[in-house]
Parts: C-alpha cells; sequence; structure tokens
C-alpha cells in the first residue's frame, strides 16, 4: 500500500551478485531452486518472498534452570538488503518457549503445487 515501499518489492529481479559474492538471497542456490522449480511464481517479480529466521536464547542466564525461548521471525526478502533488516520489515510470527531448543523439530516445509 506505500508507494515507496512498493517500487522497493522488485529490487531482486534486477540485482545481479557481483564477482560472485552472496549479498543477498536472491544471489543463493535455495533462491535459484526455487525459482527453477516453481515457474509461474518466479515469472511474476513481485511476489512477496519471505524468509524464515530464528534463534534461542535462555531469559533467566546462563546460570538458572534450563529453559530456552525462540522467537520466530518472517523477513521479506524482495526487499534490498538494507530494507531486509529493518523492523518495519521483520514480523515476530511466534516465540516457541520450553524446557530445551525445539532443534530440527521446527517444520516450515509444505507442497506448493
Amino acid at each position: 500500500m506505500s508507494p515507496r515501499t512498493a517500487e522497493h518489492m522488485t529490487w531482486h529481479q534486477s540485482h545481479h551478485a557481483v564477482d560472485g559474492v552472496m549479498v543477498h538471497p536472491s544471489d543463493g542456490e535455495a533462491w535459484k531452486h526455487f525459482n527453477s522449480m516453481h515457474p509461474p511464481f518466479s515469472a511474476e517479480s513481485r511476489n512477496v518472498r519471505l524468509g524464515l529466521c530464528t534463534d534461542g536464547f535462555n531469559p533467566f542466564g546462563s546460570f538458572a534452570a534450563p529453559y530456552s525461548c525462540w522467537p520466530v521471525i518472517l523477513t521479506v526478502y524482495n526487499l534490498p538488503p538494507g530494507m531486509c533488516i529493518r523492523p518495519e520489515f521483520m514480523f515476530l510470527s511466534m516465540v516457541i518457549p520450553g524446557p530445551s531448543s525445539p532443534g530440527w523439530n521446527i517444520d516450515v516445509s509444505s507442497s506448493v503445487d
């Protein structure tokens, strides 16, 4: 809805890695693999691509009973690198609390047809 943000949402289409250095997720193999697996989606550069990131912490300090909190954050990857990490484009979607880390038990995969 914001014209200033909308003009940056197709940045990833015109960006190209310089000297093979990855500076944005669009430079990575996963992005290219997704494009090859889903050509109709990748043909439209305005389709929104989201990244899921998480990192845990112990809210009670390192000497307290073992406990962890894992915030799960969605990031808009269509935007340039400097905008991807700004707070207004990072969305806290959930917090996973527990006595230990979820490890590899976070499954965000789904089948896309």
